[in-house]
């Protein structure tokens, strides 16, 4: 992307349909480190990759409970996700006020979107860049919402925002069939592989990624890094487990291949013999 003469303010539109500056704070989002998020029937898990500026700074936090059934993952600008965060816990303190239940999750993704679609149609404000997926329980189950920069929002199965985030949309899309009736464990753990392919190369470990838990009879919580490095190491030990058998089965084959080759080598030295004494292979 480049400046141009329509990309001064965000209610200017370009003769091709496009507003500049809505499509730059998308992209703001894309270069925001990963977010992840995955649903089951009684539960959602939210996982983002904790990036720091340099090796001298802690990270951003990226995840952020908003109540009790109801969390927020990031990506792209930290200080619009907080000014959003607050937002959302404001509201749902105010709908518990005055109606003594929880808000349900749709309701609060949609007031979300029209706040962030006000921004769009503003001259003296920016959009927020960043993107939201929003991961919450109520009475109509669990759900998962990304709240776009544009004042769209979606609902998932699964889904991945951020940069390096296509490896893992690609595993989620592998996937996703399964996500409806599998366990908490399951879905953690296909989260954990899930943000894993979205490092792309880079070891998998509790100081670089962040997992968040809801689910019924499980308020909203982030879950401590001690937790989430026992996780990891029993997947990493998992897929050693599965690769030891492959090896196993390998091996008797190639032992089996063996003296098949011996016995077409001795066939052959036969034949050649037999023309030496000259007579032909087929007389044998």
């Amino acid at each position: 992307m480049f400046r141009n003469q329509y990309d001064t303010d965000v209610t200017t539109w370009s003769p091709a349909g496009r507003l500049f500056q809505v499509e730059y704070a998308m992209e703001a989002v894309k270069q925001g480190s990963a977010a992840i998020g995955l649903r089951s029937k009684t539960h959602v898990v939210l996982a983002c990759v904790n990036k720091a500026n340099s090796e001298l700074s802690s990270h951003q936090k990226k995840i952020f409970k908003v109540d009790n059934h109801i969390g927020v993952a990031i990506a792209g600008l930290t200080a619009d996700g907080r000014v959003l965060s607050r937002y959302m816990r404001s509201e749902c303190i105010n709908y518990n006020y005055t109606y003594e239940s929880p808000l349900p999750v749709g309701r609060l993704v949609v007031q979300l979107a029209d706040k962030a679609q006000v921004c769009t149609q503003r001259s003296w404000k920016r959009p927020y860049g960043v993107g939201l997926l929003v991961a919450g329980l109520d009475e109509s189950g669990a759900h998962l919402y990304y709240n776009c920069p544009s004042g769209n929002y979606f609902e998932y199965q699964a889904f991945a925002i951020g940069s390096r985030s296509q490896a893992a949309k690609t595993y989620l899309e592998r996937r996703f069939e399964n996500f409806v009736g599998s366990s908490r464990e399951d879905l953690i753990k296909d989260a954990l592989i899930a943000t894993r392919e979205s490092l792309q190369g880079e070891k998998l470990r509790s100081s670089v990624c962040t997992i968040a838990v809801v689910g019924v009879g499980e308020p909203f919580h982030i879950l401590d890094p001690e937790t989430v490095q026992q996780l990891i190491d029993t997947f990493e030990i998992v897929r050693e487990e599965e690769a030891a058998p492959a090896e196993e089965e390998a091996q008797p084959a190639a032992e089996q291949d063996a003296p098949a080759d011996q016995g077409a080598a001795a066939a052959d030295q036969g034949a050649a013999a037999a023309v030496d004494q000259g007579g032909s292979p087929m007389d044998i």
